[in-house]
């Protein structure tokens, strides 16, 4: 290693201290480089994209009123219906998308045979969605 006459101080001892501004040269102008950069990477088109979902979307089942009265008559959403005409109905219902809920209202003067022939005819067509409504109070 050989020494130069600027490597000594004016003593004659060797200089220990290290020059900075070759250091604050290089970092000043990597920081204009970056200042320079940062915008140009971040730069993009801001656009209103459609959310996605994972999530299946459900379907709300319809409600089907059926009423048995105390004579075996029956009544589809309100609508008197002949019992012939209940297979057609049942048959039609369980072909829907989102099978339907039944909401079933029998009299209680009402003979169980008529319930029992409408619960068998339900499930020959698959219809499983079945709700009992009560009024409670009700003599």
């Amino acid at each position: 290693m050989s020494f130069q006459a600027s490597d000594f101080d004016e003593d004659g001892d060797v200089m220990a201290e290290i020059n900075m501004t070759p250091l604050v040269d290089v970092m000043l102008v990597l920081l204009i480089i970056f200042i320079i950069t940062v915008p140009v990477i971040n730069h993009a088109v801001k656009l209103d994209l459609p959310k996605a979902s994972s999530q299946k979307e459900e379907i709300k089942p319809t409600k089907i009123a059926l009423a048995i009265d105390a004579g075996g008559g029956l009544s589809w959403n309100g609508v008197s219906v002949p019992a012939g005409d209940l297979e057609s109905r049942l048959q039609a219902a369980a072909a829907q998308q989102a099978q339907p809920e039944i909401h079933l209202q029998v009299d209680k003067h009402a003979e169980y045979e008529h319930v029992a022939q409408f619960l068998s005819a339900a499930s020959r067509h698959g219809l499983s969605k079945l709700a009992f409504v009560t009024e409670p109070g009700k003599n």
